[in-house]
């Protein structure tokens, strides 16, 4: 039976937590110099409607390196542009392929190709989930902090799609969550109801940044119009001025917090340039573990479908 990575939803703790502990041993081993192939022979299609720098190169290189071969299609170069049905695309990908990594706008669309596949399908990105980002972001953490449980992780701008992932994240582990946004800019609402409902550890929804990163182990941000909503960019930037992470906001924080964000950054809007580059900054590494968290997906994808 196919195993999909559609939203976080579809992990268990269990599968979380040997994502993390392989893609932790992916790194130490690339660092070393051995050369893992455990996926040779198997290919990944990479389907992107949507632009990407890390997350397309790290699933690329990722598939390479782990010795399968990955295939980039640009939807505007598939049939889907002509209106096949999705069902139709995903039946012949599924005769062609071992797995699909796709980043688009619709959530929905997504969910119905990974519905006709046979073959594993992966959330690169849509306008409402971000899955793979956020383990990535956890393996960072766990890497710089040697924890999850008991850490106070702060997210501060935008309900967007990867504060939905963080929740979702939290409805699985026992993270503590807070999540700072301005009114009007919450997370969509039934996704927060229902990680409320199922959350492991504590969720806390603010709307003031100041009382949100007080004590906080983990401080993370992102740019405050997503794409898709640049035209909202102007009025966007005034109202979330408040929310921007700079000095005056870590003073309220551990000494120790570590800041994070997914890139790529304004500096000067969401984030100040010299906490950016500061000495709790761990976004370089936090991008780079991109690629060993990806790696360890696609083993494990590709293992639990091939059973």
């Amino acid at each position: 039976m196919k195993k999909d990575l559609v939203t976080l939803r579809d992990l268990s703790a269990d599968d979380c937590e040997a994502l993390l502990e392989r893609s932790l041993e992916l790194k130490v081993r690339h660092a070393a110099g051995i050369s893992d192939q455990t996926l040779q022979g198997k290919t990944l299609g990479i389907i992107f409607d949507k632009p990407s720098t890390r997350t397309r190169v790290s699933f690329e290189v990722a598939m390479i390196q782990l010795g399968g071969t990955p295939l980039f299609l640009s939807a505007q170069d598939t049939q889907l542009i002509r209106n096949e049905p999705i069902a139709d695309t995903a039946r012949v990908l599924s005769r062609y392929l071992d797995g699909l990594a796709v980043r688009t706008y619709s959530q929905d669309l997504l969910n119905e190709l990974a519905a006709a596949t046979s073959i594993p399908v992966i959330n690169g990105l849509t306008d409402l989930y971000h899955p793979c980002q956020v383990l990535s972001d956890l393996m960072t953490i766990l890497e710089k902090k040697g924890r999850l449980e008991g850490l106070k992780i702060v997210w501060v701008g935008d309900g967007n799609n990867v504060a939905h992932s963080w929740l979702n994240a939290a409805a699985i582990l026992p993270l503590n969550l807070v999540v700072a946004c301005p009114e009007g800019y919450y997370p969509d609402e039934a996704i927060l109801k229902a990680a409320v409902e199922d959350a492991k550890g504590e969720i806390v929804m603010l709307s003031d940044p100041e009382e949100a990163v007080r004590d906080a182990d983990v401080i993370y941000t992102d740019v405050w119009a997503s794409m898709g909503h640049e035209s909202e960019y102007k009025r966007r930037k005034e109202y979330f001025a408040p929310f921007q992470v700079n000095e005056d906001l870590l003073i309220r924080a551990k000494q120790d917090v570590i800041i994070m964000h997914c890139l790529p950054a304004h500096r000067g809007e969401e984030i100040d340039a010299e906490v950016l580059e500061g000495a709790g900054s761990v976004v370089w590494d936090q991008a780079e573990n991109k690629l060993h968290m990806h790696k360890a997906i696609l083993e494990r994808l590709y293992n639990l479908t091939n059973r």
